[in-house]
């Protein structure tokens, strides 16, 4: 049996299939456009690779779209139909239960089956990948480092070491060690100068610790990091727009929004993710955002029943709720209410804290400031569950938060924007700045 570049074994025969995966992991690795090309050209060439079906599968998961459950699950059955016909390695009959066990509603048993082939092939970095990008899904920061730490010394003098510091730069940094995260990340980029998820990770310190200047400089100078990616490197865009936002440049992240963030007019729940959130920021600091929520909206609105990801759906809401679409706001709430009620790792997850979140910004939208605050202060302890990072999630804090000033919520509002400060070692950014200040002026006033 052949070995990859993740020193691990495949079940492939002809040199040249194996070439094409080693392409699909190296792509994969780094947010490449090439890994649906080398998927495609191995699965047409090597019709009998289980493990091919089952990246297809999972890689759809990761998507986040309703539709892409049709392309996942007929996957799953050829990969299931290839494993019976030819067999398979440990490694690749875990990754077929992996997508089982997905496509079952429990992305945590998928997790399970990935950690089961680390355990005997600590190289597998793509595995060590899949295993991290699913935790960040369910928003598992201690789980995503811990999984990380445990292959890192298999990686020393590795191929692909460079991309596993990168990992284990963000579960740093997700975990508040930004200074270990820093010095990890930028020693991983020296290592593999095209890994878009290390420099990202070294960005995201940045913009914790409020070091905007920091972080404009390292996207600005790695280029070659991330101007090769899919459509991570919108947002590689979004996370230099927050940078800038941060020095109160605001005209600037409205020409990063249109010329770059929203350069393609897509409704990936990721770039909806961008998208949404940044206009809302902008817009918190009083920024007239004209037209651009329409767009969006167009998108958001026939997403309404996807119910893949509370993530996902919290960022369409913001669209509808931006642009004034009262009737999909009234469907998603409805969806939100019924999924609820239904048992499974990500109903859970609808229920508490997505339930609460969405009313939230419902209220928020309305201008209910207070039922805005109660809400989305209520959703706050659970909202690491709905996935995404930090930084993606600090919309919502930042609503929270302006909720709590507009209510006249003062000592409850402080509190919050301590706590804020405190998970971010302590940096006071632009934000937590002007909101302080806002807190100070109003108990200069006297009561009328």
């Amino acid at each position: 049996m052949m070995h990859d570049i993740c020193q691990s074994p495949v079940s492939l025969e002809d040199p040249a299939d194996l070439i094409e995966w080693n392409g699909l992991i190296r792509a994969f690795m780094s947010h490449g456009t090439a890994t649906p090309t080398h998927l495609g050209a191995l699965l047409s060439s090597a019709p009998q690779f289980a493990m091919g079906y089952a990246a297809k599968g999972l890689f759809s998961l990761m998507m986040g779209r309703k539709e892409l459950n049709v392309v996942a699950h007929q996957a799953g059955q050829d990969a299931v139909a290839a494993l019976a016909a030819s067999g398979g390695s440990t490694r690749e009959r875990l990754w077929v239960r992996a997508l089982g066990e997905w496509l079952e509603g429990r992305p945590s048993g998928a997790i399970a089956a990935m950690e089961r082939i680390l355990a005997e092939h600590p190289t597998d970095t793509l595995s060590a990948k899949v295993s991290h990008a699913i935790r960040f899904i369910l928003g598992d920061g201690v789980g995503m480092r811990s999984s990380i730490e445990n292959v890192l010394d298999a990686h020393k003098g590795h191929e692909l070491e460079g991309y596993v510091l990168g990992c284990h730069a963000f579960t740093l940094e997700e975990t508040g060690e930004y200074d270990a995260a820093e010095a990890t990340g930028l020693r991983g980029l020296q290592l593999a100068t095209d890994d878009a998820w290390g420099l990202h990770a070294v960005a995201h310190v940045y913009d914790m610790t409020a070091r905007p200047d920091h972080g404009i400089s390292l996207i600005e100078n790695n280029t070659c990091a991330w101007n090769h990616c899919n459509n991570f490197r919108y947002h590689v865009w979004w996370h230099k727009a927050l940078l800038h936002l941060d020095r109160g440049e605001n005209d600037i992240v409205l020409a990063i929004y249109d010329d770059q963030v929203r350069a393609e007019k897509t409704d990936d729940y990721r770039d909806m993710a961008n998208a949404t959130s940044l206009l809302t920021r902008l817009e918190l600091e009083g920024v007239n955002v004209g037209k651009r929520w329409d767009e969006l909206a167009d998108f958001a609105q026939k997403r309404t029943d996807d119910g893949c990801l509370v993530f996902a759906d919290l960022h369409y809401q913001l669209a509808l709720a931006g642009a004034g679409r009262t009737e999909a706001q009234t469907a998603m709430t409805t969806r939100f209410a019924s999924d609820a009620a239904r048992a499974g790792e990500m109903p859970s997850r609808v229920a508490n804290p997505g339930k609460a979140a969405l009313a939230g910004l419902n209220a928020f939208s309305e201008g209910r400031y207070d039922a805005a605050f109660q809400n989305l202060a209520s959703a706050r302890p659970g909202m690491q569950t709905i996935g995404g990072s930090h930084a993606q999630r600090d919309v919502f804090e930042r609503m929270t938060i302006d909720a709590g000033l507009r209510a006249g919520k003062m000592d409850a509002t402080e509190a919050l924007i301590e706590d804020r400060i405190a998970r971010r070692a302590g940096a006071i950014d632009r934000f937590a700045s002007t909101r302080l200040s806002s807190i100070r002026d109003s108990r200069r006033i006297p009561a009328q």
